[in-house]
């Protein structure tokens, strides 16, 4: 226990001059760097004219266990991405995002088809992504380059903080899939499915957590290597944890998919007043006047208990 206190820190430092003075910390911050360095995630060039490198950020933060207790000193080195400029710094960010029921149908389906379903967390996913713009960043700050302290670092990965990251990733992950001859889902852009004469396999993606299924573990072996494989209860837990999917900027994947029909004219779009807006009573609490007004524009009767108990000895 004494060893483990002199290797893991309690502190949570909150910027850079902090985290500098414990040992924990520093090591902490050498292994993301060392990780870019194995990953080739930039390159040491001078700055070029009439650019404006965008700053870095280290982010600190400690893991606990079951019994909170500190396990691991987390480090994370982000860009401050919110100085980029559509069509300027990037062409294009978004990137789709499996909504919570698609990843509820593919457990359902798993369940039904009694299929080994595994869950894995690909670690520091965004790295794996390769940016097509040319994004310049500082140096980070406690690790200044002593021959060139002016120099500035060129991007050949995408880093947390990117706008465009996310779209990295997903065109590395879905690359890879589709030329494993994997086929995606022309609704549900992260679901991927691969057919064999006995067997199916199916991927559901949620950012850089992935769900897949087989009615034969062998199949999931050919395409994955996992250090750790959780099984159906860590999945299900991910479909059961309340993610406030309708905050994050993907969700425009279902407008996407609306203004395709639109397009190809399978439907129109018109504007319902709020008088007439029928799905009301689906999806708020509404006086009783204006339930009984819903009720009866939906041919549907409102039946107090006794009516419903003499229609029933009526039959």
């Amino acid at each position: 226990m004494c060893l483990y206190a002199l290797t893991v820190s309690i502190l949570e430092p909150k910027n850079v001059k902090e985290d500098m003075t414990d040992p924990a910390c520093i090591e902490s911050m050498q292994e993301v760097l060392l990780q870019f360095k194995r990953m080739d995630v930039w390159v040491l060039v001078p700055i070029p004219d009439n650019i404006s490198p965008l700053t870095l950020k280290w982010i600190f933060k400690n893991k606990h266990d079951e019994k909170q207790t500190v396990i691991r000193n987390k480090s994370r080195l982000v860009v401050r991405g919110y100085r980029q400029e559509e069509g300027i710094d990037f062409e294009e960010s978004f990137a789709p995002v499996a909504r919570m029921e698609a990843i509820r149908i593919s457990l359902a389906y798993a369940a039904h088809k009694s299929f080994t379903v595994f869950q894995m967390d690909v670690k520091i996913a965004f790295l794996h992504g390769s940016l097509k713009e040319d994004v310049y960043v500082c140096q980070p700050e406690g690790f200044i380059d002593v021959d060139h302290p002016s120099h500035v670092y060129k991007l050949k990965k995408a880093l947390y903080g990117l706008k465009q990251a996310p779209r990295a990733w997903y065109d590395e992950l879905s690359t890879f899939l589709l030329q494993n001859h994997f086929f995606k889902g022309t609704i549900d852009p992260m679901l991927f499915i691969r057919f064999f004469y006995d067997d199916i396999l199916v991927i559901q993606v949620y950012v850089d957590d992935i769900i897949f299924g087989s009615t034969h573990p062998r199949r999931l072996q050919e395409y994955f290597r996992w250090s750790s494989i959780l099984r159906r209860k860590a999945a299900i837990a991910i479909s059961c944890n309340p993610v406030q999917h309708s905050r994050t900027k993907q969700i425009a994947v279902r407008y996407h998919f609306i203004k395709e029909h639109v397009e190809k004219g399978t439907i129109e779009l018109y504007f319902v007043k709020t008088d007439y807006q029928l799905a009301d009573i689906f999806t708020k609490a509404l006086p009783s006047d204006r339930f009984n007004y819903l009720v009866r524009r939906l041919g549907m009767r409102s039946l107090s208990p006794k009516e419903l108990e003499r229609l029933l000895k009526s039959q």
